[in-house]
């Protein structure tokens, strides 16, 4: 007869342990579904904003020489101010920028033995192309 009670006890305690664990899942299961969806509308967000960027960019090119001999530049520092965009000159003297947004922009040539130069542009789909004729220092 001792086994009744204790039994029933038991019984009870199992059932309500159950129910708790049953109860714990359901707001798992709950966490995880708004987890997901909120991970996936900031990923729809982050896709979208790279598409606009990306197509509203250009890419400016040039080439930097000598304003008395006409010859190429070798390894001229070329930037565009205010941003973090910088280019080297190749051995054809030649630079290029991606991902420029289209209006004004000041280029900045540095190159030892000459004088620093800044040419102001408007870049457009059209005008995305500039020629800098350096100075020698004096």
């Amino acid at each position: 007869m001792c086994n009744g009670p204790v039994t029933a006890w038991a019984y009870f305690y199992i059932e309500l342990f159950n129910a708790k664990i049953h109860k714990m899942k359901q707001i798992f299961l709950a966490l995880l579904l708004i987890m997901g969806t909120v991970a996936v509308t900031a990923k729809d967000k982050e896709v979208k904003t790279n598409d606009t960027e990306n197509t509203a960019t250009l890419v400016l090119s040039g080439t930097v020489s000598d304003e008395n001999s006409g010859e190429a530049l070798v390894g001229v520092e070329v930037k565009i101010e205010g941003t973090d965009l910088k280019a080297y000159t190749d051995f054809d003297g030649n630079f290029s920028f991606e991902n420029v947004k289209p209006g004004e922009c000041k280029l900045v040539a540095n190159y030892i033995s000459y004088q620093k130069s800044t040419e102001t542009l408007h870049v457009t789909p059209k005008a995305k192309e500039v020629k800098i004729l350096l100075q020698t220092s004096k």
